[in-house]
């Protein structure tokens, strides 16, 4: 029942960190590299680099928010909502 979860080639979810500004400060970002596949994807769709993206999208979420919990697990539901636009839309995934 399992396989095609178990069956994964560990190279997908393997963690990469990325460093980049957030709101002039300095950070970095630890995701799984099919995140990192899919966030690329959207960035490239909206017309604008990766860490543009992910400082627009947090200063979003600051101005909405007020602060930016758990920021990773937020840019990991953002891609599984793109997934599921993508999937409702008949355009399979939306990695590029």
């Amino acid at each position: 029942m399992c396989q095609i979860f178990a069956g994964q080639d560990p190279e997908d979810y393997r963690p990469i960190t990325r460093r980049l500004r957030l709101n002039g400060q300095s950070t970095s970002i630890r995701l799984e590299r099919n995140f990192w596949t899919i966030v690329d994807g959207i960035a490239q769709r909206e017309g604008m680099t990766t860490p543009a993206f992910i400082s627009k999208l947090h200063s979003e979420v600051l101005e909405l928010r007020g602060e930016a919990a758990n920021f990773t697990s937020l840019l990991r539901c953002a891609c599984l909502i793109r997934q599921e636009q993508f999937t409702a839309a008949g355009d399979g995934i939306a990695a590029e």
